[in-house]
């Protein structure tokens, strides 16, 4: 359905809000009464969110199908407001963890996110085809709204690959198997200036060696376990989805990526056009070939 701009285009954008998002049954009929009031729903329809309005989960779709009511035609999101959401999603998700890096994130959030909105969508991304559904099927058994902001607004996002470590030493499977996308930053959709917000996949099983760079980064993980070190040849760490990981200037990491693809968000909070670089360890061949789930304790 394509609709016109403004409160009527919002309200029946606010239809579609993903099912167990806190509050969202009645955000859905005060969208549905608003529509209603302006002659653009009918009764019938606008009684079918009444009823499933005091239970997030409850599917209106559902309801009016089983009274043999077509159901709302879906209405295409903007990309600016798609990916609006998306940050304001980003927000809401970081707001449940303290430390410092997440502070630094979210104040940069903050004074950067009510810039304007242009966005930048480039070709499709192997790497992105393959892998974001999968991981977007695990993040929304419990961030529902966040992964369906993240599908809203992928095909907005230009998905590229970092191409700024050399091939034979950041590995073939990396270079292959990764994509980013920035929301915020030197030629994001929302310009900012030493600051860098976005998000990042990597397929599954795939080793990101180990590496470090100038700028200090947090990283959110969607999903897991997956697998970390903070030193080349130090022991491997299983860390489930949801658990932030703050690396300071020159800090090294690893990531050994789990049978679910690795889904985080990144932030840089300076630096960000310093070069990352990799540091050798002896042991890549053997983590290369491992699979999380393998190992006691993972």
């Amino acid at each position: 359905m394509t609709v016109q701009g403004g409160e009527d285009h919002l309200a029946w954008i606010e239809l579609q809000l993903p099912l167990g998002l806190p509050g969202s049954g009645r955000q859905r009929y005060a969208a549905a009464m608003h529509l209603y009031r302006r002659g653009l729903l009918s009764a019938d329809i606008l009684e079918a969110y009444r009823v499933c309005s005091p239970k997030d989960w409850e599917d209106p779709d559902l309801l009016l199908a089983a009274r043999r009511i077509r159901p709302v035609e879906k209405v295409a999101v903007p990309a600016d407001r798609a990916i609006a959401r998306l940050i304001e999603e980003i927000d809401r998700y970081l707001s449940g963890f303290s430390g410092v890096g997440v502070a630094e994130v979210r104040g940069r959030i903050a004074r950067w996110s009510g810039g304007g909105v242009r966005p930048k969508p480039g070709k499709g991304n192997p790497v992105v085809d393959a892998n974001l559904g999968p991981a977007l099927s695990a993040l929304e058994q419990t961030h529902p709204a966040l992964a369906d902001a993240i599908s809203v607004a992928s095909p907005h996002l230009s998905w590229i690959t970092y191409g700024e470590y050399p091939p034979d030493e950041i590995g073939a499977a990396f270079l292959s198997g990764h994509a980013f996308a920035s929301l915020i930053g030197g030629g994001a959709p929302i310009h900012a200036a030493e600051f860098d917000l976005g998000l990042f996949i990597i397929a599954p099983d795939v080793l990101y060696r180990d590496h470090a760079h100038p700028a200090p980064e947090l990283y959110a993980p969607l999903t897991g376990p997956h697998g970390w070190r903070f030193g080349p040849e130090t022991p491997l760490v299983i860390k489930p989805a949801h658990v932030p990981v703050w690396n300071r200037p020159h800090a090294p990491h690893m990531t050994k990526v789990g049978p679910v693809p690795f889904l985080c968000i990144f932030g840089w909070t300076q630096d960000v056009d310093l070069p990352a670089y990799v540091l050798p360890a002896r042991d890549w061949a053997g983590l290369e070939s491992l699979k999380i789930g393998e190992r006691d304790g993972s």
